[in-house]
């Protein structure tokens, strides 16, 4: 399938629905940019932590927002983050960055700061990029003309997080998702909703290919 130029595929979603996987094999198949915004989210978030910022004091993180550097590679095969030079790839996946990532996410400067790396990113990248997060197609690309909003029941969610987590447990994995999408869906900045005019997909019933298919099925429904 060919796509124009500059193309701009938004996919939202909580935690464990799919976004990632999703995200990268569209954009693989299409021959796009890939952009894991809550990676910038947790890589922040990391820094804070290491900086020895506490990251439920709002005040204190805000006034830290724009002393880390952040780096996004956009390869969907490889994608990267760094901080600072520093590659954190897997340092922001541990479970300290997990628990603090929210509040630090739900500050208005983190926010303010990052939505504004990231459109700097979609706008440089001249030939089409899939961009996942929470707030894409409500505050980041709104005016994207592909929206997806992936979902999948909160069971189906935690056994695909606890799997990629190496085998924890289910019942708390769950109830983390849940806990984090409460936080998400009500922080008083860009929260967690289904963009308008945003696509819905319910992924439990579904493959990852099947997912992948359906979601480049709406990009040749959306685009000349």
């Amino acid at each position: 399938m060919s796509v124009p130029p500059g193309l701009v595929i938004a996919i939202d979603g909580p935690s464990g629905s799919g976004k990632s996987s999703t995200s990268r094999g569209v954009a693989d198949r299409l021959g796009l940019r890939y952009l894991d915004t809550g990676a910038m989210y947790r890589a922040m978030t990391w820094w804070m932590l290491r900086a020895g910022v506490d990251p439920t004091d709002p005040l204190a993180v805000a006034a830290r927002v724009g002393d880390p550097l952040i780096e996004s590679g956009t390869d969907p095969l490889g994608p990267t983050i760094a901080v600072d030079g520093f590659d954190v790839a897997l340092d922001i996946r541990s479970d300290e960055v997990t628990r603090a990532v929210s509040p630090v996410s739900a500050v208005p400067e983190v926010r303010a700061r990052l939505v504004g790396l990231q459109r700097a990113i979609i706008e440089a990248t001249k030939g089409g990029i899939v961009v996942e997060g929470r707030d894409i197609g409500s505050v980041v690309a709104p005016d994207a003309p592909v929206k997806v909003y992936l979902t999948a029941d909160p069971s189906a969610r935690a056994l695909r997080r606890a799997a990629e987590e190496g085998g924890s447990d289910v019942a708390a994995t769950e109830e983390s998702l849940l806990a984090r999408d409460r936080i998400d869906s009500g922080r008083a900045t860009s929260p967690l909703v289904m963009a308008e005019g945003a696509v819905h997909v319910d992924t439990t019933p579904y493959t990852l290919d099947e997912v992948i298919d359906l979601v480049v099925g709406l990009v040749g429904e959306s685009v000349p």
